[in-house]
């Protein structure tokens, strides 16, 4: 069994003295790991930091083995090492892929946005919006996705100002009425509309984390979500209150 595809690394871990277990996310093969030998080495080391774009080769005997991966660098995201912001993100968006994403399964089209926003890192005044809209991505990718067209209770179009935190539909401020303060925030920015200011992409992301950890998660059965989403969203909200 063997295949041949482009896609960027998640993450490694080490595998006896010599090897890593890579884990990668490609376009035609999804979320996929192999052991990569001497990937430990000088030479090896720098190619498989996350985000680092490969040419992989994968080849196991059987389909369900792990298998193992030559690689052959393609393009370096090293450069975000020196910027806190990027590097955060960079790893709030490797951590949730390997979180989020069934193994194995391929995600073209996600893969392509995933790789676009990677492309944006060190673009601190892009980056977050952006970061958020590939969030709500994510979540409709794997089933959780808003309904933000219309009330869900009146049907209009106006005034949308929350998200039912059970059905990820939009609310309007008449149907909220005086279950209001059990909604979520539904920021302009979601919607697509305003001047996407910070302080709107850190409600945003309150509502976002919402649903990646009391919907989504519990349904992989695996919690809480990864510290990294965690650790970018209190840089980004800390970053945004700095005098």
């Amino acid at each position: 069994m063997d295949w041949r595809d482009q896609g960027f690394v998640l993450s490694t871990r080490k595998h006896g003295e010599t090897s890593v277990i890579l884990e990668v996310f490609t376009p035609e093969h999804g979320r996929h790991a192999g052991i990569v030998r001497g990937g430990v080495s000088r030479k090896m080391t720098p190619i498989l930091q996350p985000g680092g774009q490969l040419d992989l080769s994968w080849r196991a005997r059987l389909e369900d083995h792990i298998g193992s991966f030559t690689v052959e660098p393609v393009r370096s995201r090293a450069t975000v090492l020196g910027d806190r912001l990027a590097l955060t993100g960079l790893n709030a968006v490797t951590a949730l892929l390997a979180f989020c994403l069934p193994e194995r399964e391929p995600h073209p089209d996600f893969y392509h946005r995933s790789e676009q926003l990677l492309d944006l890192l060190g673009q601190n005044d892009l980056w977050p919006l952006a970061y958020l809209r590939w969030e709500m991505a994510l979540l409709e990718e794997v089933g959780f996705g808003f309904d933000l067209s219309a009330c869900a209770v009146k049907g209009t179009n106006q005034h949308l100002n929350y998200i039912s935190p059970k059905s990820g539909r939009a609310v309007s401020a008449e149907g909220a009425g005086e279950w209001a303060d059990r909604l979520l925030p539904l920021p302009q920015v979601m919607l697509g509309k305003g001047d996407s200011p910070d302080a709107e992409i850190a409600q945003a992301f309150q509502t976002t984390g919402y649903f990646l950890s009391e919907k989504l998660a519990p349904e992989l059965g695996r919690r809480p979500l990864p510290n990294a989403r965690g650790r970018f969203v209190d840089l980004f909200t800390a970053r945004m209150t700095r005098p």
